[in-house]
């Protein structure tokens, strides 16, 4: 045998050894059931046969429009103030269904040129036409609102990501849904308390620092009689609770300031601890750019109340004694050891930038899996037997060749699920025997080719590098296709049919190597040993 096989045949070992070691890893133990839990490590399950949670979330979009539309509304009254434009009133008419639209009212014609300046240098996104009685429409431009939502689901999905992966759950899929406008589509695998990751999922968790301004009070009306009837236009009303050692327990109200010292967007850490009285809450850290802004406010207002909101209500008030940089605690409200690490982990994923609304909700029980897991396993494995038997009746001693070519084809295939962390679905399965199928029909080509040339009267030998040197066009040429047509369901595609794709990719790659490379070197490995003139078992 010579060095150039030798070096050959040592390439499919080591290759085979490779994609072993994707397969198993490093098995603590070589039973059987050792081996399968090593591999169970190795290539996930998808929902479709593990069970867990499906679920399809509504984005409600207009709350982000309707928080951009306050946050104009806000620097509308500044530039406006600062303008010295007078004005009656701003509102939003219709806030649940068209809340991007502002009205104006009680401008002057004589500001109308700096309240266009202001528009068009602060608020961009807004075109704004002029009313009746001194009267000014404001609303979101077209394309702005198109963006603007589009936006809040992507910034859905990256937030719900992030919370569902610090769960630890296993291989999630979180993409939007297709089938219908600003949803989202959420496949758990393997999930045992959907309730809390839902809850998890849908929490705001929104927070912001305030300064409070007074409260507790018994009740909004009592806030307003406290203030003459009248509140701040710099200043709000948000419900919470008695803080402990007041006089009485339960709910309350506050009056905080509108604008924030600091906010979520802020936070560069958030853990679950425990305050000076031993119960649960959460410490947090803020980044140097709001740690900054944050020792500027508490060095302007020592000695005055501030606030902790967290999703619009005030979940603490504390004495600010001393100017704080950088770190702060949220605590009270008979928080549990969970919800305190819920609410840090909800924090480190960042607020949800609307608020989401379930619309369908399936749970897969792990025995349909299990009875999926065991239908396919059982026709890949009939699919298997009979074509190997096929290719041995058929094609003799090369049938032998190819039969080592597919089982070696399986091992690369599940060695590249493997390594690249593959989720492995009803539909991947699918594509493994579809992969079968492919393998099969590369060394029918070949075989095909190479008994023509010997019916031609060729040498076994040159038949066999003429076959392979026709074959291999038509071989490419049908994979490269077939693995473009895989790329485009994978890139549009969700869920079980991004599973197809995946291992109908891995298995062409591993079938193009196999059929070409690896057979190859079987045929040039009999030859060797045989007589010159001997014939070719085919």
């Amino acid at each position: 045998m010579n060095k150039t096989l030798l070096t050959k045949l040592g390439i499919i070992l080591g290759t085979l050894l490779f994609f072993l070691a994707g397969i198993f890893g490093i098995p603590k133990s070589l039973s059987p059931q050792g081996l399968l839990a090593a591999m169970g490590e190795r290539i996930h399950l998808g929902l479709d046969l593990r069970g867990g949670t499906h679920l399809i979330l509504q984005v409600q979009v207009n709350d982000a429009v309707n928080v951009d539309a306050q946050n104009a509304i806000e620097i509308l009254k500044q530039q406006m103030r600062s303008h010295k434009i007078d004005y009656a009133d701003i509102t939003q008419p219709d806030p649940q269904n068209n809340p991007d639209h502002v009205v104006l009212k009680g401008v002057q014609a004589s500001s109308r040129t700096d309240l266009l300046s202001i528009v068009q240098d602060h608020l961009p996104e807004y075109s704004i036409n002029g009313g009746a009685e001194n009267s000014w429409d404001l609303s979101m431009k077209t394309q702005n609102l198109t963006e603007l939502k589009n936006k809040a689901v992507t910034q859905a999905i990256e937030t719900i990501r992030n919370r569902i992966d610090q769960l630890g759950v296993s291989e999630p899929t979180i993409a939007p849904h297709g089938l219908g406008q600003y949803q989202i589509l959420v496949q758990l695998p393997g999930v045992d308390d959907p309730a809390r990751v839902k809850d998890i999922m849908q929490s705001t968790a929104m927070l912001e620092i305030k300064q409070s301004l007074g409260g507790p009070y018994p009740s909004e009306q009592a806030a307003r009689q406290d203030k003459g009837g009248i509140l701040p236009s710099d200043a709000m009303l948000l419900p919470g609770h008695n803080m402990p050692g007041t006089e009485s327990e339960g709910p309350a109200w506050y009056l905080v300031s509108r604008i924030s010292a600091v906010s979520g967007k802020d936070l560069r850490d958030a853990q679950p601890s425990r305050d000076q009285n031993g119960q649960p809450s959460v410490s947090f850290t803020l980044t140097t750019e709001g740690g900054q802004r944050f020792y500027n406010f508490t060095s302007a207002h020592v000695g005055d109340m501030l606030a902790v909101v967290l999703d619009n209500k005030v979940q603490e008030v504390a004495n600010i004694h001393e100017a704080i940089r950088d770190r702060g605690e949220i605590s009270g409200g008979r928080m549990s050891e969970q919800q305190s690490k819920d609410l840090s982990m909800i924090l480190r994923s960042g607020a949800l930038p609307a608020g989401i609304k379930y619309l369908q909700e399936i749970t897969v029980g792990p025995s349909l899996g299990a009875d999926s897991i065991r239908a396919g396993v059982r026709a890949a494995v009939v699919g298997m037997v009979a074509v190997l038997i096929f290719m041995l009746i058929y094609y003799r001693g090369a049938g032998i060749n190819a039969d080592v070519a597919l089982i070696l084809n399986l091992i690369i295939l599940l060695g590249f699920m493997g390594y690249f962390e593959a989720v492995l679905t009803l539909p991947g399965i699918a594509g493994v025997i579809l992969t079968v199928g492919m393998g099969v029909d590369s060394n029918v080509l070949i075989f095909e080719r190479i008994r023509e040339e010997l019916r031609n009267g060729k040498t076994p030998s040159s038949a066999v590098d003429q076959g392979f040197s026709h074959a291999w066009v038509t071989i490419v040429d049908t994979h490269v296709t077939t693995i473009v047509s895989a790329a485009i369901l994978f890139i549009f595609g969700t869920g079980p049919v991004r599973g197809f794709a995946t291992t109908l990719t891995f298995g062409l790659l591993a079938n193009l190597f196999t059929a070409v490379f690896v057979s190859r070197v079987i045929f040039d490995w009999i030859l060797s040993r045989k007589q010159r003139g001997e014939a070719l078992s085919i």
